[in-house]
């Protein structure tokens, strides 16, 4: 029974990574207030990788979704010489662009991982991400401007990089990786169904990384799965997998008529519910003998 619930668990971790990994509300924020009440009797090892590496799910999502736009290989695409007929340039350029986008953090993730982890990871810079990024939502789409890219295929290297740049951002936990990119695109001149998709795009080698990374670390650590801790891990990515299908058709479908205001004014609220269930733990907290 108790197994049990720790499946259930499992469950809602996967349908709050679902939705919050492409909306841009953030997925840290939603998971700090979700292990305040789900939580699992779990290693603390464990649940810094889990936290992480649930994402394969939704990447999965995507790659499912777009596989026609991303995958760069055909049969024959009618040009005379060898490999070049076996190849969609559009689409091979497309992720050039995307490399280039994720080099900043990329390299930045990879050093400061720990750092970020030690100092950063907690319900104050959370709470503040959120609330910074809601006001930078609603004061841009006030005075929106008019897009300059509405096409993957128009998006240069320029603006690959300068997203690249914006997605530093969201190395900071309660940033949204969705949120700072697509910010930043529409900052750059791209529409809102423009950057929401590339940021998708993005996602793939940044969330595969960044999950590479995490399960290289407990590894290293000495840590070795258990029978209920694979289970657990499977149940919240294959669930995150079926949420993460429907929340990027939602969205995709939204950005096409309506601003990300509501988006803007959802993550303030949220901000300040994670600093009043921090101070509640403060003054709750038993002091030390």
């Amino acid at each position: 029974m108790a197994f049990l619930f720790e499946i259930l668990k499992a469950v809602a971790y996967g349908v709050i990574e679902g939705i919050t990994e492409w909306l841009p509300i953030s997925s840290t924020g939603h998971m700090i207030l979700a292990e305040q009440i789900l939580k699992f009797d779990l290693s603390a090892d464990f649940m810094e990788m889990f936290r992480v590496v649930i994402q394969l799910g939704a990447i999965l999502a995507v790659v499912v979704l777009y596989f026609q736009k991303l995958w760069p290989f055909c049969r024959d695409n009618g040009r005379d010489n060898g490999l070049a007929r076996h190849v969609r340039w559009p689409i091979m350029r497309m992720w050039f662009k995307i490399i280039v986008a994720c080099i900043p953090a990329a390299v930045l993730g990879i050093l400061l991982d720990d750092w970020m982890d030690e100092h950063l990871y907690n319900s104050i810079v959370v709470a503040l991400m959120l609330i910074v990024y809601g006001v930078a939502f609603i004061l841009i789409e006030r005075r929106p401007r008019p897009p300059k890219v509405t096409k993957l295929s128009r998006i240069t290297y320029k603006n690959a990089l300068a997203v690249g740049g914006w997605q530093v951002l969201s190395l900071i936990p309660g940033t949204s990786r969705s949120g700072s990119t697509i910010l930043g695109g529409m900052l750059c001149g791209l529409s809102r169904p423009c950057a929401a998709q590339f940021t998708f795009f993005l996602a793939i080698p940044v969330m595969a990384g960044a999950s590479l990374l995490k399960l290289v670390k407990f590894f290293a650590k000495g840590n070795l799965f258990t029978f209920n801790e694979v289970v657990i891990l499977l149940v919240g990515c294959l669930v995150a997998f079926f949420v993460s299908i429907a929340a990027i058709r939602f969205l995709m479908d939204y950005v096409k008529r309506h601003s990300f205001t509501v988006f803007g004014w959802y993550r303030i609220v949220l901000g300040v519910i994670v600093l009043a269930v921090w101070a509640v733990q403060q003054l709750t907290a038993v002091p030390a003998a």
